[in-house]
């Protein structure tokens, strides 16, 4: 096991996605079948071009800025990156042309990564 060479993580990258709630059970068995079975799943909330919504609750009308969002944060060897991008865009996506919210991916490179039980680093710690 190598340690401490920077370009061990040559490779890995941190995806994030951004999507709707309804959407995690339907995205989570998709990458299930194209082998992308580890992520944390996170609570999240805000807002893009939505710019919140406006609700009604006991007859008062009131607006809400921030909106309920699920965030996942999937660490990928380069090979995986384009078929977790494209299954979380198909899946995720309402209707045919998708919605304005629907949410977003972004894609960053990953300056380390070690994996605490055996202190593996760099793309065999994925």
């Amino acid at each position: 096991m190598r340690r401490g060479s920077s370009d061990e993580v040559a490779g890995v990258k941190l995806l994030v996605a951004i999507i709707q709630p309804t959407k995690l059970q339907a995205v989570r068995e998709a990458l299930a079948k194209i082998g992308v079975t580890r992520m944390t799943v996170c609570d999240a909330q805000g807002y893009g071009r939505q710019r919140g919504q406006t609700q009604t609750y006991r007859g008062h009308e009131y607006k809400t800025n921030l909106l309920r969002k699920i965030e996942l944060e999937i660490m990928v060897n380069d090979d995986f990156v384009e078929p977790t991008i494209e299954t979380i865009t198909s899946v995720a996506r309402t209707g045919p042309e998708g919605t304005i919210g629907d949410g977003k991916v972004f894609v960053l490179p990953a300056e380390a990564v070690v994996q605490i039980s055996e202190g593996l680093r760099g793309p065999g710690a994925v």
